[in-house]
């Protein structure tokens, strides 16, 4: 993680504040996967599509081919030699016919703490991402998490919204404008997915 960390530092200079920070959410998430856990993403706009955007980094391979055999070591049959390594990450952006039940039957902004009280188990993690913090179906699904016993990290910006005080720990970007915060996320989860593939999949 040092050396993808220093990269992303060099590039862009403007996160250093948010080291410690993203060192811990990669320690968070490297544990929950070490033991058997799952990664889920809830956001909306443009960050709904980070979360499907991030998840598709670590169902397959990022920046390595990610290898694959059975699970006694043996190569897999023929025609399924192309699959590569995974990490389970679920973006809960999907579920169309769950979250537009929930919104028709019962409450829109519960639509992710629906799925997260539904699929959470102790020891997952939510990632919750809001560039103001203040989401309300991110934040209520943070709550569930909770409840679950998950760890909730969270991507805002400068000012955190409510989701600095939900989140352990919230990744607070030093930037206010929602695209530039976007971008900033986009090169932290980038760094993370490629520290977590060296980290599974490069020994």
């Amino acid at each position: 993680m040092k050396t993808h960390l220093a990269e992303l530092l060099a590039r862009r200079p403007e996160l250093v504040v948010c080291a410690p920070t993203i060192h811990s959410a990669y320690t968070l998430l490297r544990d929950c996967f070490r033991s058997g856990g799952r990664i889920y993403l809830c956001g909306n706009g443009g960050s709904a599509a980070d979360c499907e955007h991030w998840a598709g980094e670590l169902l397959k391979g990022f920046y390595s081919k990610r290898p694959s055999r059975r699970a006694d070591g043996r190569p897999l049959p023929r025609e399924l030699r192309g699959l590569q390594g995974g990490l389970p990450a679920i973006p809960l952006t999907g579920f169309l016919s769950l979250r537009t039940a929930v919104a028709n039957d019962i409450d829109p902004t519960l639509e992710y703490a629906q799925l997260v009280w539904a699929l959470g188990r102790p020891g997952d993690v939510l990632v919750g991402i809001s560039t103001s913090g203040n989401a309300r179906n991110v934040g209520l699904a943070a709550r569930a998490a909770k409840l679950r016993r998950m760890t909730v990290v969270g991507l805002s910006g400068a000012h955190g919204g409510k989701l600095r005080d939900l989140a352990d720990p919230c990744l607070r970007v030093p930037a206010t404008q929602t695209h530039l915060i976007q971008e900033q996320h986009l090169a932290i989860y980038h760094t993370l997915c490629l520290a977590l593939e060296d980290e599974f999949f490069s020994k």
